[in-house]
């Protein structure tokens, strides 16, 4: 077996960590050949919780995990992480404002940036799954300040995911007949699942897709898909969010489909004419631990307009945590 990497969550009592901490023990994240080290971090109340969960790891007798950690101190958590899942955060709750969230995940966000910094592996790949995750991931990276941009991504993953899957049950295909479709922006009601380069069985799909549908149905399917979840499970998405995280950390590290690409939440150096400093969804490749923004796209007059509006919401949101960054 080769040696074990380490594999830090946080927030991992709750939904989301519950359903992804057992599939990447399970050798779904890397695969039957690497073995992991969990690192599972709570805030203290939630540590009698995190005992379970730990119980129940070992329980599994998983082939691939090596070792447990649970703790409610960064420093051990942290410590020589080569792969980290941002999870935990505190949810917008009845009568709370978004500069209100805001506020108080990047009281989150900002200690955690530096504790990474201080105690992770120098190279560690940083995955944000809280929300509001891009920003999130922006107060992350300008606390982080032994990292590079390009360590850092926000997760676009489940958005693309979901992108893929309602336009495949409209015109009756299989999810992975779908090729080239970017979400562009933020993880919001304004992200912009984007269908102009979009390929079905390597053929051009604009004849198959009706541009009223998309324009006035679609896009705003997409865009709204967590809150009917919401309101059909009483609670936000925890399976589909964890598999799209694993899907995402699993690009990153083992590489892309080499005749596709993925959306992913990546720092802006001002690609497609976006404002720099913002962590921004693009159309990405991944390889050998790295991702490339797909270069020189034509976009159409409807396309820029809708990520424009993505744009100012998060130039918006960076605004907000200024004093954070």
């Amino acid at each position: 077996m080769k040696q074990a990497v380490n594999v830090a969550l946080t927030g991992a009592a709750g939904n989301i960590g519950y359903a992804i901490a057992f599939r990447i023990a399970a050798g779904h994240l890397f695969g039957p050949e690497q073995p992991v080290n969990l690192h599972l971090i709570e805030i203290e109340p939630a540590l009698p919780v995190l005992t379970g969960v730990v119980m129940e790891l070992r329980d599994c007798a998983f082939a691939t995990l090596h070792n447990v950690v649970a703790t409610a101190d960064p420093s051990i958590g942290f410590g020589d992480a080569d792969y980290v899942f941002l999870i935990g955060s505190r949810p917008r709750t009845k009568g709370m404002e978004r500069q209100d969230l805001l506020s108080a995940n990047g009281a989150i966000f900002k200690p955690t940036g530096k504790a990474i910094s201080d105690h992770a592996n120098p190279d560690v790949r940083v995955l944000v799954v809280g929300n509001p995750a891009n920003t999130n991931a922006l107060i992350t990276l300008h606390n982080a300040p032994n990292l590079a941009p390009h360590q850092i991504s926000s997760m676009m993953r489940l958005d693309h995911n979901r992108t893929l899957s309602l336009l495949a049950e409209k015109l009756n295909q299989h999810p992975t007949a779908i090729k080239q479709v970017t979400v562009w922006g933020n993880h919001s009601t304004t992200q912009f699942p984007d269908l102009q380069h979009c390929q079905i069985n390597s053929q051009d799909a604009s004849s198959m897709i009706d541009q009223s549908w998309y324009k006035n149905e679609f896009i705003d399917l997409v865009q709204k898909r967590g809150a009917k979840i919401i309101e059909a499970r009483g609670t936000s998405s925890a399976a589909s969010a964890a598999s799209a995280a694993i899907d995402h950390m699993r690009d990153w590290t083992l590489g892309s489909a080499a005749d596709n690409w993925v959306s992913m939440g990546i720092y802006s150096q001002g690609m497609y004419g976006i404002d720099p400093d913002l962590m921004f969804s693009y159309p990405a490749v991944c390889r050998d631990r790295q991702f490339t923004v797909v270069q020189d796209l034509q976009l159409n007059e409807f396309s820029q307009h809708m990520i424009a509006r993505s744009e100012q919401e998060l130039i918006k949101e960076r605004d907000m945590v200024k004093d954070l960054l």
